[in-house]
């Protein structure tokens, strides 16, 4: 697309209106993207094929010595999220504080709560059993839950197991079958 034969010098009529601060078309900010809207050409008009007008509009305002809203706008979002960071950083180092605080209930309740249950079994402390067997009171709870008929328990002895049949399970799965069948 080629440029209209009057865009420099809408350009440059532009830009002395924002500098003004009389923009009829733009919000009068001191961008390019607003100079662009108020010369009514597209953006890439001034950031490829008239580079020198764009460079002349920021030469304009810094000599004129207010700083671009782009740039006050930055700066208030930098500002904004280093409060941010400086916050959430507190608060990290406060659930830490609080992590170890737990752990360290957490674990003194667990040893309290071996302690009631070797009293409560009447058998010694130091004695820890390895498996329960079909007369403990895990086992006596496990079978006295009452079951769904129609599904089994993930714990059940008797649910239907899959067999693996992909990746590395299912190769060991067929390699011991042949070999079982030779």
């Amino acid at each position: 697309m080629s440029p209209a034969p009057d865009e420099r010098d809408r350009i440059r009529v532009s830009m002395d209106r924002i500098l003004d601060g009389t923009p009829e078309r733009s919000n009068g900010a001191l961008t390019i993207v607003a100079l662009a809207i108020e010369a009514d050409v597209p953006r890439n008009a001034l950031t490829q094929r008239h580079t020198d007008l764009k460079n002349k509009f920021y030469d304009r305002v810094r000599a004129r010595g207010g700083i671009p809203d782009v740039e006050i706008r930055l700066r208030r979002k930098i500002s904004d999220l280093k409060t941010t960071i400086t916050n959430e950083n507190k608060e990290i180092v406060r659930l830490r504080d609080d992590v170890q605080g737990f752990l360290a209930e957490n674990t003194r309740l667990t040893l309290e709560n071996e302690e009631l249950r070797d009293v409560l079994s009447g058998r010694p402390s130091n004695v820890t059993p390895l498996r329960a067997g079909p007369g403990s009171r895990w086992a006596v709870a496990r079978d006295t839950i009452p079951r769904c008929e129609s599904t089994t328990a993930w714990w059940s002895p008797t649910r239907p197991r899959r067999t693996p049949r992909t990746g590395r399970a299912g190769r060991r799965l067929r390699r011991s079958q042949s070999a079982g069948t030779r």
